[in-house]
């Protein structure tokens, strides 16, 4: 067995009563962890080797301690706590990379989303729908629809609310990490996967989906989908959005450059480059026809939307007297020209 893996996070979490999984959490998951920790987890849980999630005891979790303390500190730290748990614990091996088989290994690869361990699309979340339950997020924690109805009783005769915040596949990202250096006023808004990096401000009508975030610093009070990765220094206006692989933007990877400025109710169904500017209620999907603008404002040619997808230095907007869509940059008609047989 090799003991060279691509993660592995010793976590607790929350079973249904046919014992299936609700959710995991990992409080310090692992990205390449050291082959000494890797055989002295293997030796203590059984683990030989691929992808396993495996459910341990606290037993376990404390002589795993023990062995860890000249090993890792943190995560032995962190055993000797999940050996006071009442809660079910299991421990997460990825051997690679490969798509989620199981709740547990959906919650690590979320889980490494979150930390900034990777970036989004820097991890295999093929499959990830079917293995998260739609669960009701509630005051007391994960609870399986099927038994909301008598939970909620329970706590009523109990002279308690049982309060439900959300039924969704995806938990808030902030009850299970919460990364440094970023302001989120309103964090529902910010889905467990949401990669938010340093800098970062989510304002309370900006919206973070899972695989999805910005490298920091900036500003989001718009919407970033699925998929979309928003470059350092750029600010997303009030209720604009991005189109991401879950809202009809295909195989096209949305991305958002650096330096870049989209304005309140705009929208983008391209990739933008570096410094580039849509105007305020301006949506640009791939196929709209753009009137492209030289240096000097003149008219160089009109084309698809999708044909200055990565371009630097660009503003997008519409002339308020004819209506039509323009995109003016800095560059000469030549140099435009160039731009874009070298980006065919």
């Amino acid at each position: 067995m090799s003991t060279q893996l691509f993660s592995v996070a010793f976590g607790v979490g929350t079973q249904n009563r046919q014992g299936a999984w609700l959710e995991v959490f990992y409080a310090q998951p692992l990205l390449n962890p050291a082959a000494e920790l890797v055989a002295k987890a293997a030796d203590k849980l059984g683990y030989n080797g691929g992808n396993q999630a495996i459910a341990f005891t606290t037993s376990q979790a404390g002589e795993l301690a023990e062995a860890l303390k000249g090993v890792d500190a943190v995560q032995a730290k962190l055993l000797t706590r999940l050996a006071e748990s009442h809660q079910p614990l299991v421990a997460t091996f990825l051997a690679e990379d490969a798509a989620p088989a199981s709740t547990p290994e959906a919650y690590l690869k979320l889980h490494l989303l979150s930390h900034r361990l990777v970036k989004p699309h820097g991890v295999n979340l093929a499959g990830i729908f079917p293995l998260l339950p739609n669960v009701a997020w509630t005051s007391q924690g994960a609870v399986d629809l099927a038994e909301l109805a008598e939970r909620q009783l329970e706590a009523r005769l109990k002279g308690e609310l049982l309060e439900v915040f959300s039924v969704d596949k995806f938990p808030k990202m902030t009850d299970y990490v919460v990364p440094a250096g970023v302001r989120i006023a309103d964090t529902a808004r910010v889905r467990l996967g949401a990669y938010i990096g340093e800098g970062t401000t989510v304002m309370h009508e900006g919206f973070v989906n899972f695989n999805a975030g910005t490298a920091g610093p900036g500003m989001i009070e718009g919407r970033v989908s699925a998929g979309v990765f928003v470059g350092k220094g750029s600010d997303l206006g009030g209720g604009c959005s991005t189109m991401g692989t879950l809202s009809g933007g295909g195989n096209i990877v949305i991305s958002v450059g650096e330096g870049c400025l989209i304005g309140a109710n705009a929208g983008i169904g391209i990739p933008l480059g570096d410094r580039n500017t849509v105007e305020s209620g301006l949506y640009i999907t791939a196929g709209t026809k753009v009137a492209l603008l030289d240096d000097q404002g003149q008219l160089v040619k009109v084309l698809k939307a999708r044909e200055l997808a990565g371009q630097p230095d660009l503003l997008f907007r519409r002339n308020s007297q004819s209506g039509a869509v323009e995109c003016k940059s800095h560059k000469s008609a030549i140099e435009l020209n160039e731009a874009l047989h070298a980006h065919n």
